[in-house]
Formats: C-alpha cells, structure tokens, sequence
C-alpha cells in the first residue's frame, strides 16, 4: 500500500477541506493508495508523539461545506525554523528537515502534498530540493500567488467582505457618516478592489497605490451636498499613504516570521480629520472574519479541481510542482515559477480601468 500525506500551512481559508475530500475521494479510486493528515502543517510529524491520522471516505464525509481545515494549521515553526526555548528563557530555531524527511520515510510516505500559500510552498520547494516528493497546492485568500489565475478562498472573502460593505451602505446613508472598512491584503489589493466594485465603494485604497489624502477629500467632498450624503472606504491592510510607509510592526510571537499590520483604517480616519474632513467618520475592521465561513460554490469546485489534479500529479510522479488554475484548465506549473514574483494589482489593469469607469477614487 502506497502512502501520500496531506498538509495544510499558513492561514486558514473556505475551501481547504474541499481540497482534502478531493484527495481522498481520488485516490479511493487508485484502490492502492492511502491518505495520511499530519495535524497542524508539517508540526505534526515533527512532534512527539507524532500527530497523523489516516483519512478515508468516512472521516471525509460531509467537510465539502465546512471552513477552516479538519488538520489543523498553523504559520509558526515548520521544519526549517522550528523554535526552541533556551536555558536563559530566549527562544531560537533550529533547522529539523532532514530529520523530518527520515520520518516521513520511516512512517512509508511515498508523497507529500502541500497545501497553503508563499510560505508554504517556499518550505515546499526547499522539500523538494533535499529530495522529498512534494506536490504544492495554492491556498490564499489575498489571491497573491503567480501562475494561477484565482486560489481557492478569495471569491469567499471578497463574498464576505462584499455583504459587510451592503450593511455599511445602509447605515452610512442613515446617518450622513464616512465609513472605512480596513480589508485584508498584504501586499496585494484583489479583495479591496473586488469587493469595491461589487459593493458599490467611492474610494478603493490598496497597497499597489499610495495613496494621496488631498485626492481621498476631494472624492469625499464630491460625495455630500450641503451636508448630505455619505461615502464608503475599503482599504487593504498592506495600503499606505504616498508619504510614509506601511504601518507594520515586528511580531513577538514564536516562530511566527511575518510582521503585523494593522492600523491603516485608523490612521486613515485621522489623516482625513486633519485634512479638515468635517463628517462623522467611523472604522470597521472585519480581521478574521474573511478566513471563515462556509466556502462560496465557485471555492468549492475550484478546491475540489485542485485536489483531484494533485493527486493524479502524484500518479505523474511530476513532484516539484504546483496545480495552478489557467482558465478553462487546471494545470501544474514548476514552485519555483510560482514563487519568483507575487501575483500584485497592476494599476493599468483592466480591474482597476473598470472601478475608475465606475467612479472609485484610489487616491494615488
């Protein structure tokens, strides 16, 4: 009986179960083969006891509507920085690949399937260089990978996102106020700028634009008549004025190697009061919110495209590759292409054409 181990890393989305069921559903078929989870990314194997449960049809049933992911995850630690607290009370990290990749062959893994994001198909890459048969799988919601045209979980946030903007109308409207609603987004603005035209937004601020705050008053000044009216801003976490840079900070936390954003909506609100925005001006930040849920249709096929088409990479033996999504087909593309160069919003784009046709502001 052959072995194939799926992983999920980095931050949650809608949609990963569905690509786990498509694993385990596919490889049923092959009759020869059997599907290990490893609990919480690749931490699983790593701990003692080890944390791995066998997957079947059985345990599988019913997670195609479910968010989150039945194995758990997590974006700290992992085999190449795993974090180890000194005799002094410091806390460092030592590099426990090789070590890992002797387990996974001890416990008869023929193949590793990796799902999740930048990260997660960096460690898959660096996998792949030490020799272990790996396939990637793209998992964001920010939908920043290249080579794929959507990954699973976007279309659900943007989802999200879009009915907390038709909420924010309504009371916006009611009272004359200035809403702005702090998105997630890296360092890509896709679900700032979909949502922003799916909700009907005045102003889309997303990092691939500085933006200036004379251009956001102005749009807002346009948008109230003596007095009357109101306006809607999406910014994406990563977005930044033309004058300083992102709002970020180092994180204390663990084996956790990003830093923190958070905070632009804030400052936003602020940067408009001083520019001598007169109206009520209030903030939501919808945060972790745009990871949960129950994934939209178009995530659940999508999901379910991919984990078939892994599966059947590993059938290939094509390993050192990633499924991908190039519409109407889902092909496999090299991680290291994959990984080169983000997936960002070009502002002559044809998205951004159609929200400027539309009247959204970017501030830039």
């Amino acid at each position: 009986m052959k072995r194939v181990m799926v992983v999920t890393g980095g931050g949650d989305c809608p949609g990963l179960n569905a690509v786990i069921r498509a694993i385990v559903k596919r490889a049923s078929i092959e009759k020869d083969w059997e599907v290990i989870g490893c609990i919480d990314s690749f931490n699983g194997v790593l701990k003692e006891p080890t944390e791995i449960v066998v997957l079947d049809q059985s345990n599988v049933s019913g997670i195609l509507v479910k968010g989150g992911t039945i194995l758990g995850t997590t974006n700290k630690g992992g085999p190449f920085a795993w974090p180890i607290k000194n005799s002094d009370g410091t806390w460092s990290s030592v590099d426990r690949s090789d070590e890992m990749i002797r387990k996974l062959q001890i416990l008869g893994i023929d193949a590793v399937i990796n799902i999740g994001g930048d990260g997660s198909q960096r460690i898959s890459l660096d996998l792949f260089k030490k020799g272990l048969n790996i396939i990637g799988v793209p998992k964001t919601i920010d939908n920043d990978l290249s080579a794929t045209d959507f990954t699973f979980g976007f279309q659900t946030a943007v989802q999200t996102v879009t009915e907390a903007i038709d909420k924010l109308v309504t009371t916006a409207s009611s009272h004359n106020r200035i809403f702005i609603m702090e998105v997630m987004g890296r360092d890509a603005g896709w679900i700032a700028l979909h949502s922003a035209i799916a909700g009907g937004a005045d102003v889309c601020i997303i990092p691939e634009m500085p933006y200036s705050v004379d251009k956001i008053k102005e749009k807002i000044d346009s948008r109230y008549i003596k007095g009357k009216g109101f306006c809607i801003i999406v910014v994406a976490e990563g977005a930044y004025s033309a004058t300083q840079g992102k709002i970020c900070s180092v994180s204390s936390e663990i084996g956790y190697h990003n830093y923190n954003l958070g905070g632009i909506g804030y400052t936003l609100m602020n940067e408009l009061k001083d520019a001598g925005v007169d109206h009520d001006v209030r903030l939501t930040v919808l945060g972790h919110v745009q990871r949960g849920g129950t994934p939209t249709a178009f995530d659940r096929i999508l999901a379910s495209e991919f984990g078939v088409k892994a599966f059947e990479l590993v059938l290939e033996e094509k390993f050192g590759e990633m499924v991908a999504y190039r519409h109407p087909e889902i092909i496999s593309v090299k991680i290291d292409k994959v990984i080169s160069k983000p997936h960002l919003v070009h502002p002559s784009s044809r998205m951004v054409q159609t929200a400027k046709g539309l009247g959204i502001e970017f501030g830039n």
